[in-house]
């Protein structure tokens, strides 16, 4: 009797007992009857057309239909066989993957409504400055080149000004002034920024204050020395609402689509607690991130 007294025989009988006692209040779960089953609907089929014909402009062959019934098939198979061991947990892809989907069935409540022409003319007009039109300018130059002049490039082109002065802008003395330059000499409906693009944001800003009509400079940019002639300019302005209402249409259910996934967002976000590690031996940067990271 002396295996009576033995810890390990106290621990395997009350192990089967406890077994035993789970079995007994925790009886199987009923087999899931389609958990091994795989139905394509009509509509399934249908899809695997369509993007076979997106792919290949042609539907597909009985052959090739049945290859993609195959394909489609052995994917669900593998897909459910890797849940089944757990391939889907602490992969960063899937979780990314799931993420964005999440966020695109946020967007896509707000994607249903369609605005009238009521709110967007209301939008529109808190959010007018969103559609301006830059400033444009249509000129053409002639172009001095240090290179080529050295210390007298400014004044070079400050006497083909001179000489300029009254003359239209197709004057055949201007076709005989200046050196070649890499870009053309004239530019037509020019914002701001796509003048500063070529040559720099100081030649911009001084095109910009010039009047049409004349030749006028010598203006610097990056290149050298340049004596301009401004065809036509066009002050910034706000356009009607009828002008842009197509873009302003898309702005609007932009804005409608990220307040949706932000709200969405904020509502799944408030049903977790969010545990970050102390930061007592963080540094002073992580102190930080923790900090903002926190609710």
């Amino acid at each position: 009797m002396r295996w009576i007294r033995e810890p390990l025989v106290h621990f395997l009988l009350l192990g089967a007992l406890l077994f035993a006692a789970y079995a007994a209040l925790q009886p199987d779960a009923a087999p899931e009857p389609d958990a091994r089953r795989i139905e394509l609907s009509a509509g399934d089929l249908h899809q695997l057309e369509i993007a076979f014909a997106a792919s290949w402009r042609r539907t597909p062959s009985p052959d090739e239909m049945v290859a993609l019934v195959q394909a489609r098939i052995r994917e669900e198979v593998l897909y459910r066989e890797a849940l089944a061991l757990g391939l889907d947990k602490g992969d960063t892809i899937v979780k990314r993957r799931l993420a964005q989907k999440m966020e695109f069935v946020a967007e896509d409540v707000s994607a249903a409504s369609e605005p009238t022409r009521d709110e967007l003319q209301a939008w529109f007009a808190q959010n007018a400055q969103r559609f301006a039109v830059s400033p444009r300018v249509s000129f053409r130059h002639l172009y001095f080149s240090p290179d080529r002049r050295g210390a007298h490039t400014r004044d070079d082109a400050a006497a083909a000004q001179k000489q300029l002065a009254g003359s239209p802008e197709d004057a055949p003395a201007a076709a005989q002034r200046g050196d070649t330059f890499m870009f053309q000499r004239a530019f037509a409906d020019q914002s701001a920024d796509q003048v500063a693009k070529h040559f720099g944001p100081g030649f911009a800003q001084a095109l910009f204050a010039l009047p049409p009509g004349s030749w006028q400079g010598p203006i610097e940019s990056g290149y050298g020395w340049h004596v301009v002639f401004v065809d036509a300019s066009s002050p910034g302005r706000v356009p009607a609402y009828e002008e842009v209402e197509p873009q302003v249409k898309a702005a609007w259910k932009e804005e409608q689509r990220a307040e949706a996934a932000k709200k969405a967002y904020d509502e799944m976000r408030a049903k977790y607690v969010v545990m970050l590690p102390a930061p007592e031996n963080a540094s002073a940067e992580a102190d930080s991130t923790v900090a903002r990271a926190k609710p």
